[in-house]
């Protein structure tokens, strides 16, 4: 790739310069080294320019503007504030907008498929393979339902804000007690503002969560109290507030009490695996769904919260030792978040208090104990 001279570059400062003058009053100028890495998923690969200065219109107007005017130049806009001023930052290139490779997602899905089938399923004695794993298709269709409804909410909300965003790649995990580590989707290029980035994080949570709690109930009801065996393995799902609250309404007791618990059909299965996967992706660390919504509330501050999180995960681990693999994944992976192009335009009421209830809804459904393998002699 040619390197532009440093007349090209002085040419691309004054005609930036005079492209924002009527939107951003400049003080000063500089030139930044290339390959500097200038957010998530955008690396600089030539001179980057960093224009610092007070913006003359409110910050989510002038971005636009400003954003335009860069991209007519060949570069890329960001906006950031300092304790100087205000930085408009030209980024030479593009935003990434490499296409999904929908081979791959279909293979996924469709391993996971497989694997979610198997851990579903129930041998009945002369029964064919194929009978066996078909028998498991009330949790796999009712989870996979619940785990697609989570991870198409973030990218059909990542496409209509026009941020390209991958398909959903499922991780099967066979011979598990699920099937599977869920799925993932990757924004391919960061999001506008903090409000994109508030709007997109919450789509999947909610979206999954509305398809989760109606199944949760059906699986409820069709699910049975009974006494708890004795003498053999038996695995305890945990209690969320929610879920809690839900056995209590259905069944007018709070279970498991007194030897007797509820024996969970697989769609109730599905949906208290709904609520689970709710609250581990809304944990406030990094790149989960709960970490974009803090640093968007937040901004910068959110690093803090990583520390916070991480030392709960660590108390908790002495409850459940699964938490110590999280604490771990939060402390080496948890504290680089999604910075967005415009990170000074703030968000309104209404999305302050989106984040607050998607916080709520986490203390609603996160499990302390989430699976309690245990055996009762």
């Amino acid at each position: 790739m040619p390197t532009a001279t440093a007349t090209d570059v002085e040419g691309d400062i004054a005609a930036l310069s005079a492209a924002i003058d009527d939107v951003f009053d400049v003080h000063s100028i500089r030139r930044l080294r290339e390959g500097l890495q200038v957010g998530a998923g955008v690396r600089s690969r030539g001179t980057t320019i960093e224009f610092l200065g007070r913006l003359r219109l409110p910050s989510d107007r002038a971005y636009h503007l400003i954003a335009e005017r860069f991209r007519a130049r060949g570069y890329l806009a960001l906006l950031r504030d300092s304790l100087e001023g205000d930085l408009a930052i030209a980024v030479p290139g593009e935003a990434p907008n490499s296409r999904s490779r929908w081979w791959l997602a279909l293979g996924l899905f469709l391993a996971t498929l497989l694997s979610v089938l198997l851990a579903g399923s129930t041998p009945r004695p002369h029964s064919s393979m194929v009978a066996t794993l078909f028998s498991g298709w009330p949790f796999a269709v009712s989870l996979l339902s619940i785990l697609l409804a989570h991870e198409f909410g973030h990218y059909i909300m990542s496409r209509r804000l026009g941020i390209p965003a991958s398909l959903p790649y499922f991780i099967p995990m066979p011979l598990s007690f699920l099937g599977t580590m869920g799925a993932v989707i990757q924004m391919k290029a960061p999001p506008h503002d903090r409000r994109a980035l508030v709007a997109i994080a919450a789509a999947g949570p909610l979206a999954g969560l509305a398809l989760a709690l109606p199944l949760l109930v059906l699986g409820l009801k069709l699910s049975t109290v009974e006494i708890v065996p004795l003498g053999g393995p038996y695995i305890q799902e945990g209690n969320s507030l929610l879920y809690a609250g839900l056995k209590i309404l259905i069944f007018g007791r709070f279970l498991p009490a007194n030897g007797l618990d509820v024996f969970l059909h697989p769609v109730a299965l599905a949906g208290w695996t709904g609520l689970l996967v709710t609250a581990l992706n809304l944990i406030p660390a990094g790149q989960l769904d709960g970490g974009h919504l803090a640093y968007a509330l937040l901004g910068q501050r959110a690093r803090w919260l990583t520390w916070i999180v991480v030392a709960v995960l660590v108390g908790l681990s002495f409850l459940w030792n699964g938490w110590i693999i999280w604490a771990g994944l939060v402390f080496f992976l948890g504290r680089v978040h999604a910075v967005p192009m415009d990170d000074i335009t703030r968000l309104r009421g209404h999305e302050k208090m989106l984040v607050v209830l998607l916080f709520v809804i986490l203390a609603l459904v996160f499990t302390p104990i989430p699976i309690d393998f245990r055996s009762l002699w």
